[in-house]
């Protein structure tokens, strides 16, 4: 029989292509979107896509129960992939927006997660693959509610991966740097809900910096930026390996910034960090 994968996230970007990756390697693809109209389309393309959309616990419970009936009870692997950005300086973050990102990038992440453990129980295995960031263990200006997901998901997914030791449930991380995505053009409309730059101390930086960025960054690709399948390759050890790694660096920057948050101290990446943002 197929090995089988719920992966999220696949309307496009980074679960798209570990959709069609994953199915070329001869696993059972389950590739759930947030809205009908994605998971209607990954239909039309023979995949089961189940709609899951983390910010709505019924369609979790629905999504995971959709799976688990197809396949008479058993999951191999959970690939947890959706999220989106939430660009802005944290001053001018409302604690009401900070809510709305941790429902979607990790509140949700966390419930889909919890149902899956005891299926992997009762199965003696499992791979749950969590897609973090570079964002997860270094910070960068701007970015700081994006961040702070994803510190939390590093610290959530290292506590569960040290208690879930011997259960045959492997916890894996994957942290991508600049990968070829819609993640900048998905996060402007919740910049615009919840960022008021224009009264922001910092209006004259958003104007000069961010807001180029944000809506003209999409003119070319980023330094050192890497197609999806860089991540889905990744995704493939970590799911097929007899042991996989607690953690995948992907793009030249990840390897760079982990190598120095080793050997340097703080306040010589802040300087560092500064000149890029």
């Amino acid at each position: 029989m197929k090995k089988t994968i719920l992966i999220t996230g696949c309307s496009s970007g980074i679960g798209l292509d570990a959709a069609r990756g994953m199915r070329e390697r001869g696993w059972r693809v389950f590739a759930s979107c947030r809205q009908q109209r994605d998971c209607d389309r990954m239909r039309a393309e023979g995949f089961e896509s189940p709609r899951i959309d983390y910010t709505d616990p019924e369609s979790i419970t629905a999504g995971l129960g959709e799976v688990l009936e197809a396949t008479g009870g058993t999951l191999d692997a959970l690939f947890n992939n959706g999220a989106h950005g939430l660009p802005g300086a944290v001053e001018d973050l409302p604690t009401e927006g900070l809510r709305a990102i941790f429902e979607a990038n990790f509140f949700g992440w966390h419930e889909l997660t919890r149902q899956v453990i005891p299926v992997m129980r009762k199965q003696g295995h499992g791979r749950i693959v969590q897609n973090s960031s570079i964002l997860g263990f270094v910070t960068f200006p701007w970015r700081g509610a994006y961040v702070a997901t994803k510190y939390a998901l590093e610290g959530l997914t290292d506590t569960l991966r040290i208690e879930l030791k011997g259960t045959g449930i492997h916890m894996v991380l994957i942290e991508p740097g600049p990968v070829t995505s819609k993640i900048r053009e998905k996060s402007i409309p919740h910049f615009e809900r919840f960022i008021d730059w224009k009264v922001s101390p910092l209006r004259d930086l958003y104007e000069s910096r961010l807001l180029k960025r944000l809506y003209e960054g999409s003119n070319g690709p980023d330094r050192f930026e890497l197609p999806a399948s860089a991540v889905t390759a990744k995704l493939a050890h970590a799911c097929e390996s007899r042991r996989p790694h607690p953690r995948y660096y992907v793009t030249t920057p990840t390897h760079i910034a982990g190598f120095l948050r080793r050997i340097l101290p703080t306040r010589a990446i802040d300087r560092i960090l500064v000149r890029l943002g």
